[in-house]
């Protein structure tokens, strides 16, 4: 099957989704990021969504999930990379991600977590 890496640095996790996400895969994703935060006790997960040209209703609805289920696990999330395509689509779909931060790349992404993780 297959899976999406997921990089530990330090006391977050690094997600890059570089393949168009299928339900199945997404849920899988879920699946170990919750496996990992546990794991490794993990502080925040940054996902980079860069090369995705696309995200459907399923996929935004499984990015909000995997943000509530960190923050359950004490863990913050951030999205990252968002395409200007991609957060139109998600706007015109009525999805608002409540409890997801965004950054514009990888390097504010992990500046605003360790931000987030370090004033608590």
């Amino acid at each position: 099957m297959d899976r999406i890496p997921i990089l530990r640095m330090g006391e977050f996790l690094l997600v890059t989704i570089q393949v168009d996400m299928h339900d199945q895969l997404a849920l899988t994703l879920q699946d170990d990021l919750a496996e990992n935060i546990n794991q490794h006790g993990s502080k925040g997960v940054l996902i980079d969504i860069s090369a995705l040209d696309i995200v459907d209703s399923f996929i935004g609805r499984m990015i909000g999930t995997i943000s509530g289920l960190s923050k359950v696990m004490d863990a913050e999330t951030v999205l990252v990379g968002m395409q200007p395509a991609v957060a139109i689509t998600l706007v015109e779909l009525g999805l608002t991600l409540p409890g997801v931060s965004t950054a514009l790349n990888v390097e504010r992404g992990m500046r605003l977590l360790r931000e987030r993780v370090h004033a608590q």
